[in-house]
């Protein structure tokens, strides 16, 4: 009797061990969980989430950082989508205030990686605006328009974005030298016409 006694102590024992082990592990993994998905936003940087502001999401591509000073709303440094433009980061800074010149920035222009771009009040030109000019943008250049460049055919503005597709951005117009096919008399011929 009293081994029995026993015994059922032990197995009692046992079941309350394996309970509490049981809601330790629980507790464990709802801790873990909270700490994997609860991300601190930064104060300093606003992020446009896809979808928002007519941002599409780039499944793999890594994000943009750009700074939107002048007359925005809430002038910044804003995380966007990979492909996002002009005004997918002037509504991520709050959309234009009411003395912006309006006209004087390229809304549908394709942003850059570190850029910092500033609107306009009334009266006054963008840095936009007085630096447009046909330069072709390395970094957001589809096939035709490298293929305008001279000495770029089709052949050599697919080597081009193959090369962008294999190693990212170009930093600068020198990494263009790094394209099969570009050697120093057609880089310098190309020097004053591309941009990144």
């Amino acid at each position: 009797m009293e081994e029995f006694e026993q015994a059922r102590r032990a197995r009692l024992r046992l079941r309350v061990g394996a309970v509490v082990v049981l809601v330790l592990v629980a507790l464990g993994c709802a801790v873990l969980a909270t700490a994997l998905t609860a991300r601190p936003e930064p104060t300093e940087i606003s992020r446009a989430e896809p979808g928002e502001n007519g941002v599409e999401a780039s499944f793999g591509a890594p994000p943009v950082f750009v700074h939107v000073t002048g007359a925005v709303v809430r002038p910044g440094l804003f995380e966007l989508a990979d492909g996002s433009r002009v005004i997918d980061a002037i509504a991520a800074a709050g959309g234009f205030t009411a003395t912006a010149n309006r006209d004087e920035l390229n809304l549908a222009r394709l942003l850059t990686d570190g850029e910092q771009f500033a609107v306009p009040v009334e009266g006054e030109q963008s840095a936009d605006a007085a630096a447009s000019d046909s330069r072709v943008n390395l970094n957001t250049a589809d096939a035709a328009a490298l293929d305008t460049l001279p000495r770029v055919g089709p052949a050599m503005a697919a080597r081009i974005l193959a090369w962008r597709d294999a190693n990212g951005r170009f930093a600068s117009i020198d990494d263009l030298r790094s394209v099969s096919g570009i050697g120093d008399k057609t880089f310098e011929g190309l020097r004053e016409l591309i941009t990144v």
